[in-house]
């Protein structure tokens, strides 16, 4: 997750041109600013058919680009990134701008800064890197913004809050026009809350946070918040996405969110995927899985509960477990790996065992 100070004016940066020594780098003399040669840094400042608002008009969103205002339109690969949280994998994140074919990559967000538009430029060779910080619902029917989506060769889901996310772009042309991107060949990351909106059901996150222990004991615990539809991107069917999963204990709760997204008629079994804090997920469009980073992923499959019902304690049987790291892979359509770890999971009186040795859940 990227945090840095918001950048300055473009006008104020440009002024300052003729007193920079020769040889000197704008970009150091002016830290955490949004501005290269070429580029700009404000809100909305980027050329095209659709202005960006007026200094008085709160769009309830702020722009920054770094790199070139011209669009380009360049030949995209399609792709998932899907990353576990925590400090971002470099090569990961050089993948997903490969597949943007050396064009626009838009990073999208609800809080924050623009601090992954430096990053992302330093990795590899893009026209420009831009980043929307969403802060309002309206925001997500913007013209401006839904342009820039339509106008990236990536989009880069930032983390944050999943609630934000559920609750700002849920049903809005904006999480229409993440879905076309998608469906055009347009590759499609996120980190942290933006790894968690990415499959087709959601932990909405909209009050107190899930944890293990709590949801294993009931199952309907009022942290439980499910959503299904929030993008729709393809390829991801069914699948519900989980972060910092080994780091914050996350693999009861998944098994409780798989055994109610059966027991509610969603799908016949249930079907996830945690990913450890600096680790990603790099998913094809075959639906071929490769790891990269320092920890796993987990591919998770429940069958339906022996008991899954408000107020008493998870039992299930037969939860199977993919564990993959950079040596293993993974095929999200047959659901089945290489080079990785198998093994079992059951719940009894709200505690998860393992078949592993030692009864290691992870």
């Amino acid at each position: 997750m990227r945090r840095s100070a918001p950048c300055a004016p473009w006008r104020a940066a440009l002024a300052l041109l003729p007193a920079l020594p020769t040889g000197a780098s704008l970009r150091a003399l002016l830290p955490g600013a949004a501005l290269a040669l070429g580029g700009a840094c404000a809100a909305g400042a980027e050329g095209g058919a659709t202005s960006p608002p007026s200094p008085a008009e709160d769009p309830g969103y702020t722009h920054r680009r770094l790199g070139s205002l011209t669009d380009v339109a360049r030949t995209t690969t399609p792709g998932y990134l899907l990353m576990g949280g925590g400090a971002d994998v470099d090569d990961a994140m050089r993948w997903l701008l490969a597949r943007a074919g050396g064009g626009d990559v838009l990073v999208l967000r609800a809080t924050g800064t623009d601090a992954y538009n430096p990053y992302l430029a330093a990795l590899a060779p893009v026209n420009a890197v831009a980043t929307l910080v969403l802060r309002t619902p309206a925001a997500s029917s913007h013209p401006f913004v839904l342009e820039q989506v339509r106008r990236a060769e990536a989009i880069f889901l930032a983390g944050g809050d999943q609630g934000d996310y559920v609750r700002q772009w849920k049903d809005t042309p904006l999480a229409d026009a993440i879905r076309a991107a998608a469906h055009r060949g347009v590759p499609v990351g996120g980190t942290s809350a933006g790894l968690a909106v990415m499959g087709e059901i959601v932990y909405a996150a909209l009050g107190t946070g899930a944890v293990s222990a709590t949801v294993l004991a009931n199952p309907f615990d009022a942290s439980v918040t499910l959503e299904r539809g929030m993008l729709g991107l393809p390829g991801l069917e069914g699948i519900l996405t989980d972060s910092h999963f080994g780091a914050r204990d996350r693999m009861g709760r998944l098994v409780a969110f798989l055994a109610r997204v059966v027991q509610q008629g969603w799908a016949s079994e249930g079907r996830g995927v945690g990913v450890d804090e600096r680790t990603a997920v790099l998913l094809d469009a075959a639906g071929r899985v490769t790891v990269m980073g320092s920890g796993g992923a987990y591919f998770v499959r429940a069958p339906p509960a022996l008991r899954c019902v408000p107020g008493a304690p998870l039992e299930t049987r037969g939860v199977d477990v993919y564990r993959v790291a950079s040596a293993g892979t993974f095929d999200l359509r047959s659901w089945h790996g290489t080079g990785g770890t198998a093994y079992r999971l059951a719940t009894a009186q709200g505690v998860l065992t393992s078949d592993q040795p030692g009864g290691v859940v992870y």
